[in-house]
Formats: C-alpha cells, structure tokens, sequence
C-alpha cells in the first residue's frame, strides 16, 4: 500500500470539479448541457455522487483501495464498455452469432429498415462507426454530430449538432451516444428481457459482484417485449440513467475482460476470444476498439503499455485494464486533466515488487 500513497493523493488532490449533488446544484453538472436545445435537459434520473474512490488489482488480488470503493456512483461512459460485454454474452449465447451480420437480419422495426441503416453490423455499433440516422427516443442521432470527446486525437471539423452529411456504415467514426442507445435498444430485443437483470445474472453476480448496483432509463423509454413493459437503458448518463456501481465492482468486471470471460466458478461469461475482438483496432480509428478505448503506441497514456485497454467515462471515471502486468486500476470522480499523472504514477505503484 505504500507505494499507492503518492498515486492516491495525487488523486484525491485533484477531484474532478462537478458538485456532489446534481439535484441541489445542477449548473455544471454532466454534460447535457451542451447539447443544443431542447435536447440540454436531463431525461432520466441522476443522484448524488461520493469523492475520489478506487482500487488497484494485481494479479487478481487487491493491492490498494481508496475513498468509498463500495459507493454505487453512476459512471457514465464506462457503461458503453458493458454493453460490449453483454454482446459477448449474446455472441456465446447463439443471439450474436456474427459482428459482421448486418442488425437488420435478424431484428426488425426497430429502426434498422431504410436503406441507409439496413447496412448496420454489430461490429459498426460496436465500434461507433455505425452513421445510424434517427430518432432513438425523442433524441436524433443529429445531437451528437460532431461531438468531441477528450481522448479523441483529431481535431474538431463542425459544430456540435449540425446535420453534417452522412458517410457509408463502417467508414466514419464518430461518437455518438444516440447510435449507443439504438445499440442497447437492439441488445434489448435480442435478449428479450431487461439489460440490466441480463447484466447481473450473467456477469456481475458470477464475477462476484455486490447488490450495489443499478441501471437505469429514460422516463419515456420503454418497449413491449412478448406483451410485457420493459424499460430500455442508455449507455451511459448523457441524458441522466445509465449504470450505478462501486469502484470495487468495476474492478471485478475489468478483471473478466482480462480473464477473456472466465469466471470464478461455472462456464465462461463469453466465447474464448471475445475479450481480443474488444481490444481489436477500429480500422479507421485504431485508438478504439470495441466500447472500450485503446493506447498504440502508448500515445494517449505513456505510461501505460500499448496493450492497455480503458473504460472511460465523463466526469472522471477511469477504468485501466493492463495486460502486461495482469492488473486493473479503477479511479472514479478525477479530473480528466490530471489522468496521464495519475497513470504515471500508478503505474510506477504496479512496478514496486
């Protein structure tokens, strides 16, 4: 533990500079806000949120714990990284036996039909290449045009929420959380039943998860499946929702990526190799992968080895997978401009033996 000390007050020093509570001071909270109007609102509900939390594993054992690393706080984007793993679940399960199968092949009337989005595979919404046009509850694909995010290496080339043309399925990546609904909404329709009882049933709980957990949708999103009303999730808090979880918890389903799906006890959570199409380069935006973010040549984190794998989500959510060391690094509620220092200095914690 005392090779953490300087990563976890360099960490605690540097708390991203939300408010605790969005309820009691909502200006500056989330980024909702800079979605063009009438779409800056929140549409699903938010609570409020602990300090600086996280864990680091080794070798599948904890080494270091700070904060409240039990808290269910919401984590934002690191809920698209779930989704990908749910497709997993689904890829074993015979639902998804193909990324490259067009979405429409086997689902219909739920957004797939024109000409244009009948072209979709699993794999271009997976990799947020999909250039899915449409509605997704009330909120066009056209919100999130031009979105920039942190980690993106190029440049901004429009404004945010203009309609810029569209290009073919598979050759223009752009993150877009409305193409990451309609992603959640098709895994819905595959599973039949509610995303995030399919989420616990088949990976949290094997992977020895804690009750602690939610994920939540919009008020107004919701579908009949088999007759039944069932409640469709986001990808994420962009709009409020999305998943509240532990840091420790997180650090139980990193370590799952890391095991390629093994669990403690009981069959696999996915197919050998679906933790290596996680980690597959996007061909036209090699510093992504499946939901999940990726580092060649170690140039967005040095520090860290090119193999490395993050979850990451706004509001300081960073969830480091590191093969090469066989270990996991959780960090929740850092500001963003201090995680390449918070990295260096993790990683020197991981190399003291």
């Amino acid at each position: 533990m005392s090779a953490w000390r300087e990563a976890i007050a360099f960490a605690q020093a540097h708390e991203v500079p939300w408010p605790r509570d969005p309820v009691a001071q909502p200006h500056g909270w989330g980024i909702h806000e800079a979605d063009p109007p009438p779409f800056n609102r929140l549409r699903g509900p938010v609570h409020a949120r602990g300090g600086v939390a996280g864990v680091a594993w080794l070798n599948g054992h904890e080494v270091a714990a700070w904060g409240d690393p039990e808290r269910a706080d919401l984590t934002f984007s690191v809920a698209k990284s779930y989704l990908a793993m749910l497709a997993g679940v689904a890829h074993r399960q015979g639902l998804l036996p193909d990324v490259d199968e067009p979405v429409a092949a086997r689902l219909h009337d739920i957004g797939f039909e024109s000409d244009h989005n009948r072209t979709i595979t699993w794999r271009h919404l997976l990799q947020q290449t999909s250039e899915w046009e449409g509605a997704c509850f009330g909120v066009p694909d056209t919100v999130d045009r031009y979105r920039t995010v942190s980690h993106d290496p190029r440049p901004p080339v429009g404004r945010k929420g203009e309609a810029r043309p569209l290009r073919t399925p598979g050759s223009y990546w752009e993150y877009n959380d409305v193409r990451i609904n309609q992603l959640a909404l098709a895994l819905l329709h595959l599973f039949r039943r509610p995303l995030p009882q399919v989420f616990s049933e088949t990976l949290l709980a094997p992977a020895g998860g804690t009750s602690a957990f939610a994920w939540r949708g919009y008020d107004d999103a919701w579908v009949e499946i088999d007759g039944h009303p069932v409640q469709s999730v986001p990808g994420g808090t962009h709009w409020g929702g999305g998943v509240s979880i532990g840091a420790r918890d997180q650090a139980r389903l990193a370590q799952l990526v890391l095991d390629d799906g093994r669990l403690p006890a009981g069959p696999a959570a996915w197919a050998a190799g679906w933790s290596t199409f996680l980690r597959e380069p996007c061909k036209v935006a090699p510093f992504y992968g499946a939901l999940v973010w990726l580092n060649p040549g170690g140039r967005t984190f040095p520090a860290a080895s090119p193999e490395s794998i993050f979850m990451i989500g706004a509001g300081g959510h960073y969830v480091w997978i590191e093969p090469t060391r066989r270990a996991v690094v959780v960090v929740r509620w850092l500001d963003s401009a201090a995680a390449g220092r918070f990295i260096e200095l993790a990683a020197a914690a991981l190399s003291v033996r």
